[in-house]
């Protein structure tokens, strides 16, 4: 199977105009003495939103590869995709977000369970697992409590992988997801999870568990730092003994599916990385998008008046556009500027009310995330759109650049 390296940072690209912009901000880590695979992904829900087809990333990314001449790893995620969707990604990808969350807490048979528990005797008893505090205690029932959550999820993922494999060979890399669900999994859950996905014989190079707090799309985190840091700490090392326990890959990483934009949990994931040797893959998303929209804001003209129209279109839908990410945007419909306050902002007052710099007393975290949820109203406007991504395009990627390494990648790998 490919192996992913240390460090791996998704990204994306909604209408596959900044792949250079983007790869731009890797070469800058990589000059400053870190090089991190950038790896490109759009789910099967984008595509379908914007009307685009999995092998527009590829083609995006591999010109991107070849322009700058970049000599390190990349890859291509068909990004949170089940059995039904799975086969448009095969041809043009080589990472596949295999996500079985809706899968979790159908019950699995008592014989399949109570078999389970028979084969892993060594996880009924207390377990001491290098880099927790606190030793690992599981009863038989509760071992067979969270087997039963957790099995058919698991047995689907298997499923998953091997109807890719069966296509593509070897020469992939297998991510599993479970972050998109209601409840966090705690380290001896993630544990089990990982003894099932092994008894599936996925060579796993990736585990997206659920964390607590908020990942809300495109702002920064919600929740206790304290404890992020301590689940995230325990959840490395969880991984290192299931690889140990359960003969999984030596590169089997944690990944963090941030929704964009977690600022604060940058320091807490290198700092353990520092103490741990671990990697991580972080999947940042759809900020590029929003990037184009303030870059189209700065230049000012025709560039801001489709920014305005834009806002203006999803102020007016802002439930239709809402509604797929309700769980995962906090919206302020009071702090939605009126069309008539938008229609009077200069191109800086429209970027700097959604550049997501937190202390500038401009910014405005609800009409960030309305306009991050409706990249679909620049779709319906076609080539109108993209036109003056190509005609504004050296200060459109300034602001994906910056905003990836400024942002992003220093705070996490540098700073």
């Amino acid at each position: 199977m490919k192996t992913l390296p240390r460090f791996s940072f998704g990204v994306g690209d909604r209408f596959a105009h900044e792949a250079e912009a983007q790869l731009a901000a890797f070469e800058r880590l990589a000059a400053a003495g870190i090089v991190v695979a950038p790896v490109w992904n759009k789910s099967n829900r984008e595509h379908s939103f914007i009307g685009s087809e999995p092998a527009s990333v590829r083609a995006a990314a591999a010109a991107a590869v070849a322009a700058r001449n970049w000599s390190h790893p990349w890859f291509v995620d068909a990004d949170h995709i089940r059995l039904d969707t799975v086969d448009r990604f095969l041809e043009s990808s080589d990472f596949f977000t295999i996500d079985v969350a809706d899968s979790i807490g159908r019950p699995a048979a008592d014989a399949d369970v109570r078999a389970f528990v028979t084969r892993h005797p060594e996880l009924a008893k207390p377990l001491s697992v290098p880099g927790i505090t606190k030793v690992i205690r599981m009863s038989e029932e509760s071992l067979a409590a969270i087997a039963r959550n957790y099995l058919l999820a698991c047995r689907e993922a298997g499923e998953i992988f091997r109807h890719i494999q069966a296509r593509r060979g070897d020469d992939i890399v297998i991510e599993v997801s479970m972050d998109e669900t209601d409840a966090p999994q705690t380290p001896p859950q993630l544990l089990v999870i990982l003894a099932l996905l092994a008894e599936e014989k996925i060579p796993l190079q990736t585990i997206a568990p659920k964390f607590t707090g908020r990942f809300n799309k495109g702002v920064d985190y919600v929740g206790d730092l304290a404890q992020f840091e301590q689940e995230f700490s325990d959840d490395v090392a969880v991984c290192r003994f299931a690889v140990q326990q359960f003969g999984l890959p030596e590169s089997l990483k944690l990944s963090v599916h941030s929704g964009s934009d977690k600022f604060s949990l940058y320091p807490i994931i290198r700092r353990v990385l520092a103490v741990t040797g671990a990697g991580v893959h972080l999947k940042t998303a759809g900020t590029t998008w929003l990037e184009e929209v303030i870059g189209l804001a700065e230049a000012g003209g025709d560039g801001l008046a489709l920014a305005r129209e834009i806002y203006a279109y999803a102020r007016d839908h802002v439930d239709e556009f809402c509604a797929p990410y309700a769980s995962v945007i906090d919206i302020d419909r009071t702090r939605l500027p009126t069309q008539d306050v938008v229609n009077a902002w200069s191109g800086s007052e429209f970027a700097a009310a959604i550049r997501h710099v937190p202390t500038h007393p401009a910014f405005n975290a609800s009409l960030r995330q309305l306009l991050h949820v409706s990249f679909k109203v620049a779709a319906k406007q076609g080539s109108r759109y993209t036109d003056l991504l190509k005609a504004n395009r050296e200060i459109v990627a300034k602001q994906v650049t910056d905003n990836l390494y400024e942002r992003h990648m220093k705070p996490l790998f540098l700073q």
